[in-house]
């Protein structure tokens, strides 16, 4: 009996997943070296710098792999199926026009810096925050142009070197927090810009393999403006809804993070809050928006290896299916993206609720960063975790959307989930301090991904709801078990501190967890795991008539 053909959206989904996967470890091993070179809340150089990456990382994933990269890879795709050399114009012209209006935001952004510094406490936590943000707004030009190469390099079917190409930032904070900040930095500040340069280096040599990578597939930089503009104008129009459709995750993000810098008290500094009436108290302390990162980094691992992996693998094969007019395979392929997003991201979000304290003592709790803010921090990941299905959802969803040029629906759910956000927000951190901010986010998103779902079915390509409500509660059922095992191995396991009980109590829940939810999911019925591994077909309900892989065989990875 031959094995089952591969959809291409799985042979897709294994390559991403494999560099994700690589460059979230990375990212785990960079986290650990800067908690315990910054810590969480000593001096708030933590919360400066946090924020100040976070601006740069929003304009990336705004205008290059979020919205820029979304509006053009379905006309480059169209292009270099019709004519490549257009289709080299196209992205000469884009990446020309992008440089351009990047670099003058970057400037635009470093005279803002300058202005406020001057006019400010220059010894203060607001110039401490200037000042990294000043040093590290330079990377949004090179990401942005990165990010660029790299939905070029997809649209041609290659993903690896976008893949594997954040790694090159990792090992390059690594290298920072490692071998030049503690030896040649004479203080938490300077360490901290240490590291700010090593955000930009990383991006100028993220940009230089990508580009070399396309030069492989005899890309030619062709600038020719009255050829390109057409196509450049067709992804303007579409780029700007999407801005803000694709923005909501990433703004709630932010919002979070200068709430928490803003509304937080620092512990030799005052208690209540000057310019509110009532002579209210800080609702958070400094170290807030040090917890929220850390707590991010952990959420966003099963984002970062799923959500962004499905909706990478699958955008070009939906563009394709809305290009040809087939949207009954448009919406068997969301289905399966969907289902791939629940029967991983519902027992990820519950296995990070279980064991966010051991893997926040385990991964963060040496040199400065201590037991309180090891508490703080799990305690983020627990909130934040209930919306990890949500998270890995949305950009899944919103790639069907865009598939077919709707950008209106994304837009205005996108906006109310913003203001939804931003009110649960304002309203939680009173009774939950911090913690707040997670839940808000959590339910937002929540609730922006059932909103999406239901239009999208509805208006668009009708998806497959027994096929969703099956692997729901296949999924929900192999999570329980997970559940119970789990709870129970924390309450035998010993709890010290030393570096052999933490380790015990992270790795042995963690491969009874993983056992358990892949045994009773597999006796359930669920096929989606096996689906990943090669191991079974996506659609063994094809009616007779009709071959999909042999329709899709243009797809098939050599």
């Amino acid at each position: 009996m031959s094995p089952p053909k591969r959809h291409p959206l799985l042979a897709a989904v294994r390559v991403i997943w494999l560099g994700t996967l690589s460059s979230r470890v990375l990212g785990m091993v960079r986290d650990m070296a800067t908690a315990a070179l910054l810590g969480l809340s000593t001096g708030g150089v933590m919360d400066a710098f946090v924020i100040g990456q976070r601006i740069p990382n929003l304009v990336r994933r705004l205008f290059a792999e979020g919205a820029l990269a979304v509006s053009y890879l379905p006309v480059v795709t169209r292009l270099l199926v019709e004519d490549r050399r257009r289709a080299w114009q196209l992205a000469s012209v884009l990446l020309t026009c992008l440089a351009v209006f990047m670099t003058a935001l970057v400037l635009l952004g470093e005279c803002a810096c300058g202005l406020i510094w001057l006019v400010s406490d220059r010894s203060s936590d607001l110039g401490l925050l200037l000042g990294l943000t000043a040093a590290m707004l330079p990377y949004a030009l090179f990401i942005c142009l990165a990010a660029q190469v790299a939905a070029t390099l997809n649209a041609l079917g290659h993903f690896a070197a976008p893949a594997f190409a954040p790694v090159l930032l990792n090992l390059c904070w690594l290298a920072g927090a490692w071998l030049v900040a503690p030896y040649f930095a004479p203080d938490q500040v300077a360490q901290a810009y240490v590291l700010a340069v090593c955000v930009v280096v990383a991006g100028v040599l993220q940009l230089a393999v990508q580009l070399a990578v396309l030069y492989r597939f005899e890309f030619h930089f062709d600038f020719h403006w009255a050829a390109g503009r057409e196509a450049l104008g067709e992804v303007i129009r579409a780029m700007g809804p999407m801005v803000l459709g694709l923005a909501a995750t990433q703004v709630n993000t932010l919002l979070d993070s200068l709430i928490a810098w803003g509304l937080s008290a620092a512990p030799d500094g005052p208690q209540q809050i000057a310019w509110l009436p009532g002579g209210l108290e800080y609702p958070m302390r400094q170290g807030a928006t040090a917890a929220i990162y850390y707590g991010e980094r952990l959420y966003q691992f099963p984002l970062g290896i799923l959500g962004m992996t499905v909706a990478t693998a699958i955008f070009p094969l939906l563009s394709r299916h809305a290009t040809q007019g087939r949207h009954d395979r448009l919406g068997s392929d969301l289905t399966l993206g969907l289902r791939l997003v629940l029967c991983l991201g519902v027992p990820a979000g519950v296995g990070l609720m279980l064991l966010g304290e051991p893997l926040v003592g385990l991964i963060f709790q040496h040199g400065r960063f201590n037991a309180d803010d090891t508490a703080r921090t799990a305690g983020m990941i627990g909130c934040y975790a209930a919306g990890v299905w949500a998270y890995c959802a949305l950009p899944v969803v919103v790639r069907g959307f865009y598939s077919l040029g709707n950008q209106a629906a994304p837009v205005r759910i996108g906006l109310g989930a913003v203001g939804l956000n931003l009110a649960l927000n304002l309203t939680l951190i009173w009774p939950l301090a911090e913690r707040g901010l997670a839940v808000a986010t959590a339910a937002a998103a929540s609730i922006q991904v059932v909103v999406l779902v239901a239009v999208f079915s509805r208006r668009h390509s009708p998806l497959d709801w027994r096929a969703l409500r099956k692997t729901l509660f296949q999924t929900t059922l192999a999570t329980a078990a997970m559940a119970g095992v789990g709870v129970v191995l924390l309450r035998l396991l010993p709890d010290d501190p030393s570096l052999a009980s933490k380790l015990i109590r992270v790795a042995i829940p963690t491969a009874a967890c993983l056992g358990a939810y892949g045994v009773v999911y597999r006796l359930s019925g669920g096929r989606e795991i096996n689906m990943l591994l090669g191991r079974a077909a996506p659609f063994p309900e094809e009616p007779s008539g009709v071959d999909w892989f042999e329709e899709h065989a243009d797809y098939e990875e050599e």
